[in-house]
């Protein structure tokens, strides 16, 4: 069985998308033969700034024939169903057979294909997937058609045995499929013939190219970490870089530098990302002080100084991006604690934020105040959480954001800091954006997560205030990850938050922001207040409006004909996110359904704990029975009722009861309601469940022992109220019509 080998060599791929393009190769050419009758015994793709390589072991030497009997329509079918069978099988009608059976005479079609050599289903696999390859972007270059991420100048297509080795004829656009290949661009001894992939890959090693990307990150990381540790220093981890250097580089040679004195004082985060924004630089820090001192880069070649000559110059362009760095810092330290953060705010009423929402300044007086609104909610100072949020957006104004986005917050945290601004304030304009993905870290102090939940919630009303949802997969303004943002913050922190007031509230302040006046303003506020804490409909938020009813605006009327169907919209999109987040966790999705399915839906801490302890009960044999026998029950009322034409839900009386098992369930369903209704009142659903699932027995031992339409009209009335008792039993605790099995 021959082996294939295959490199692609061109100019410079993009690092980061060298990897992706590995493995499309892999699929486009394994999954081609394959379909060709090519089966194979193992495949491994590879990458490096100049060629992607793939290789094959254990091609068949050819596809096997094959013979398939294909059924047609019947003899004397209409002419175009017979034509349109004959032109799908390509075969004529004389070449079909006709062939007698029960349901009359059909057509066949015996179908042969003789099989083809390896070579040519190899030379076409290799050229479709050279011209439909999926690069992000490409480019044609010269007179031909091909397109490619960068010229492309040579194919290696080589099929080994032990018979020996064969050029695979190819030819795409002028260039010639070879054997040929060369190894470093300027270490390299020039273009060499390889036979087969060992050959290919350790002549490559001796012309100083590493073929795999795995084994150049790891050379990368090992002597940069050894070179660290012998001068008292760690190199601090950063895999993504890694692997993009790795892409960059086809022999790496790691070369340590020192950061000049008058940058060390500059934050470590600042440094690091100036390294590697702008170098593609590693950061060394001291273990000792955690100050960033030094710095590792990554050469593609070996020079005669050991790389004196290329630290010279990366320490130049270094030197001369940490002064613009410097220089960044130092201005905003003066405007911090000279002017404050606010001069950075009121800056931000020029920027906006959306052409719907206002600025961003417009947008911080919205969050500051929800933030004042939600913080006696999540146990923080309301006056604090008001600081915060009024200066936790103020570094998008700052130099340093501006020429390094990532580090937004961040940054914020160190100007509030040297403005003198209290500890919680700067430590919330750092952590107001987490978490920003499911990975990331969640704020756990008070005025950090009372920022962080009004500023997504703000973001999220807004956006549903102007019809801006999400649809199917676009989601431009990351909707559904602030969303998950607010369930981990309140499901991490053990929040008990009723979100469709806090919408509610938050929707109409979007809605009449513009149109009150600035006496009125202090009336607006503390009726969204009432409605952020009590709901829309609550008699505390009608006796404000009836208090500001003889000098009602128009601003008023949108509060009361305020309708919920936005915030109903916005909190199943809530729950929607909410049962991905549970789904990760292992929590049954029909088991979500269930609890959501219950009053105080709006509250995901309750929610999540109900459904945890539904989930636990259904793992009991109990547990697992009892709904079975929950659903016969309803099944048997609800058909009665529907053939009655009545609903059977009051007047279920034991002194009716004829056996045994029918007056036990009596018994246990009094016993159950009893420990059920004070647990649901004090939330201890685990308690709650359990006692719904001890009358598992007692409704078994009644559907084995009683007929329940009996004879009788009255037992039978009787006996249909009864099961009324179990449904209603069960459902105080979950849905559990909405479970399945």
């Amino acid at each position: 069985m021959p082996d294939l080998l295959i490199e692609l060599f061109s100019e410079e791929i993009p690092a980061r998308m060298q990897t992706r393009a590995a493995e499309d190769l892999k699929k486009l050419v394994t999954d081609g033969l394959v379909e060709n009758g090519l089966t194979y015994a193992g495949a491994a793709a590879f990458s490096t700034p100049r060629r992607l390589t793939l290789t094959v072991s254990g091609l068949l030497d050819a596809s096997p024939a094959t013979r398939e009997e294909r059924r047609g329509p019947k003899v004397d079918a209409p002419e175009k169903a017979i034509e349109g069978f004959l032109r799908g099988a390509g075969v004529s009608r004389e070449q079909c057979e006709a062939r007698e059976d029960k349901k009359g005479t059909f057509l066949y079609a015996v179908i042969e294909k003789p099989g083809r050599p390896a070579a040519e289903i190899v030379a076409e696999v290799l050229e479709a997937a050279i011209r439909n390859f999926p690069w992000p972007k490409s480019m044609r270059w010269g007179a031909g058609t091909l397109r490619w991420v960068r010229p492309l100048h040579r194919i290696m297509c080589v099929l080994s045995s032990e018979a020996g080795d064969a050029v695979v004829p190819l030819e795409i656009d002028g260039i010639e499929a070879g054997q040929t290949t060369e190894g470093h661009r300027f270490m390299g001894d020039g273009a060499f013939e390889v036979t087969s992939f060992a050959d290919y890959e350790t002549r490559l090693k001796r012309a100083k190219v590493i073929l795999s990307a795995e084994e150049r990150a790891e050379t990368i990381w090992h002597d940069a970490t050894n070179r660290a540790f012998a001068q008292g220093l760690e190199v601090v981890e950063d895999r993504g870089l890694l692997a993009e250097v790795a892409g960059l580089v086809e022999w790496p040679v790691v070369l340590m530098g020192k950061i000049d004195a008058q940058f060390l004082e500059l934050p470590p985060e600042v440094l690091q990302t100036s390294m590697k924004e702008h170098q593609k630089f590693f950061s060394v820090k001291n273990p000792a002080t955690s100050r960033i001192e030094g710095f590792v880069t990554v050469a593609n070649v070996e020079t005669p100084d050991d790389g004196a000559t290329i630290l010279a110059g990366n320490n130049k362009v270094l030197s001369a991006r940490l002064s613009d760095a410097k220089f960044f810092w130092e201005n905003d330290l003066r405007v911090a604690k000279n002017e404050g953060l606010e001069a950075w705010t009121e800056r931000l009423g020029n920027v906006t934020f959306h052409n719907k929402l206002g600025s961003q300044r417009d947008r911080i007086e919205r969050i500051a105040a929800l933030a004042r609104e939600i913080a006696p909610m999540v146990g923080a100072d309301a006056a604090l959480a008001e600081q915060a949020a009024r200066v936790a957006k103020a570094d998008l104004s700052s130099e340093m954001v501006y020429e390094f986005p990532e580090l937004q917050g961040l940054m914020g945290r160190y100007y509030a800091e040297a403005a003198g601004l209290p500890t919680e304030v700067a430590v919330a304009c750092e952590e107001h954006y987490s978490p920003l993905g499911p990975s990331d870290a969640v704020p756990t102090a008070p005025v950090s997560v009372t920022v962080a939940l009004a500023d997504k919630l703000d973001t999220l009303t807004g956006f549903w205030a102007i019809d801006e949802k999400p649809t199917g997969s676009k989601d431009p303004y990351a909707l559904r990850r602030a969303a998950l943002g607010v369930i981990r913050l309140v499901l991490v922190n053990g929040l008990r938050l009723h979100l469709d007031r806090l919408f509610d509230a938050q929707i109409l302040r979007h809605k009449i922001e513009a149109g009150v006046d600035s006496d009125q303003q202090e009336l607006r506020d503390a009726l969204l207040r009432e409605i952020a804490q009590h709901g829309v409909f609550g008699s505390s938020v009608k006796a404000v409006i009836d208090e500001i009813e003889g000098d009602a605006a128009e601003w008023v009327k949108e509060v009361t004909n305020h309708r919920p169907d936005l915030s109903d919209d916005l909190l199943a999109f809530f729950h929607d996110r909410l049962k991905v987040h549970l789904k990760g966790e292992g929590v049954r999705h029909d088991v979500i359904d269930a609890v959501l399915a219950m009053p105080g839906n709006d509250d995901l801490a309750q929610v999540v704990r109900r459904a945890t302890a539904l989930g636990e009960v259904l793992g009991t044999e109990d547990g697992a029975n009892l709904v079975q026998g929950f659903k016969r029950a309803n099944n048997i009322l609800t058909q009665a009722e529907d053939k009655d034409g009545v609903e059977y839900s009051f007047g279920a009386d034991p002194k009716f009861a004829e056996v045994d098992e029918e007056k036990a369930l009596f018994a246990a369903l009094d016993a159950a309601d009893a420990e059920i209704k004070p647990a649901l009142e004090k939330e201890d659903f685990a308690a709650a469940m359990t006692a719904m699932a001890g009358l598992r027995a007692p409704i078994d031992a009644f559907f084995e022992a009683v007929q329940v339409n009996s004879e009788s009209p009255v037992v039978r009335r009787n006996r249909l109220n009864l099961l009324s008792r179990i449904r209603t039993s069960c459902l105080q605790v979950a849905d559990l019509n909405r479970l399945e099995g």
